[in-house]
């Protein structure tokens, strides 16, 4: 059992339906069952109707507000334990929904946006969504003969007419990685790309012929210098920012060195709970949102919540 539970986008009790992704009587019968909710994309934002009550900001539409779509356009994200059936409908960056006029222009929330209200089964299929979304947007011709694909399998697999090869969607493996000293002092660090006052764990992709063992130790070095033993796996979560799985770890530093590589990132230091609660509060410092996993490893060795983030100055 991972030491770190109910992390967000995983607790979702969707069944995904794998064998139902290409029965055509059943998808079409779903689609016309006035209780199936779709999820409008425009690139990896959700349509949401203006004004509209509730927690999670976002609007599940029925299939018969989507005019000229079918089952055909839709991706299954699976069914509830209601038996409700969810999928999304994505649609080119830049257009409107085509729904029914449902009193006003629809707003657009990005994931990031409206995270942390979603219930944990509306967080799961958002980041189902957002990832086939993205997946689709970026593989839509054949990487063996690079002739254009279409989608079957109810939108989780492309197909080559011109060759027959198949292609799945990827998830590309990620290490995160809190790591203490013999102090007990925590390690964060400054992304390059990052707001001037954002860090967070050091995190980076696994190499292929690596373990996540050997990740961890070698990011860690590349990005800090610091040198790292004993990873032990803390849990994971989706994160379809393209496409990654993050795997959550805590090392052991044997150095305390900082050389950063200014590359990913510009600026590294060690903290203590005490101080990195004052900056915390006084600004001087931001972490990730909560639902991060970040935020949950450097909260799982804080030992309990931290103060909330402050905003940039205007």
């Amino acid at each position: 059992m991972p030491i770190l539970q109910r992390l967000a986008f995983g607790q979702g009790r969707i069944d995904v339906s794998t064998k139902r992704r290409d029965d055509e009587e059943w998808l079409g019968r779903q689609w016309a069952d006035p209780r199936s909710r779709v999820l409008v994309l425009s690139g990896d934002r959700a349509m949401a109707l203006p004004g509209e009550s509730g927690s999670s900001h976002v609007t599940w539409f029925s299939p018969a507000d989507l005019v000229d779509r079918s089952v055909l356009d839709a991706v299954l994200l699976g069914v509830d334990d209601e038996g409700v059936a969810h999928f999304s409908l994505p649609v080119a960056e830049g257009d409107s929904a085509p729904t029914r006029d449902l009193s006003g222009e629809l707003a657009q929330m990005s994931l990031r946006d409206v995270a942390a209200d979603l219930t944990e089964n509306e967080a799961s299929l958002f980041v189902h969504a957002v990832a086939l979304a993205r997946w689709h947007q970026r593989h839509q011709f054949c990487a063996s003969c690079g002739q254009p694909t279409v989608i079957q399998s109810a939108g989780h697999v492309r197909r080559c007419p011109a060759c027959s090869a198949l292609h799945f969607p990827r998830t590309d493996p990620a290490i995160i990685v809190l790591v203490v000293d013999a102090d007990d002092r925590c390690l964060l660090g400054h992304g390059a790309e990052w707001a001037s006052r954002q860090y967070s764990t050091l995190a980076g992709f696994v190499e292929p012929g690596e373990t996540l063992e050997q990740a961890v130790i070698r990011e860690v070095a590349e990005e800090s210098g610091v040198v790292v033993e004993d990873p032990v796996y803390l849990g994971s979560q989706p994160w379809p920012f393209p496409a990654s799985l993050m795997l959550g770890f805590k090392a052991t530093a044997s150095t305390v060195a900082i050389t950063t590589d200014n590359v990913e990132v510009t600026h590294a230091r060690w903290f203590t709970r005490e101080q990195l609660a004052a900056d915390v509060l006084s600004g001087t410092v931001t972490l990730s949102s909560g639902v991060s996993i970040s935020r949950r490893l450097i909260q799982h060795w804080y030992g309990g919540d931290l103060p909330a983030n402050q905003p940039e100055p205007a």
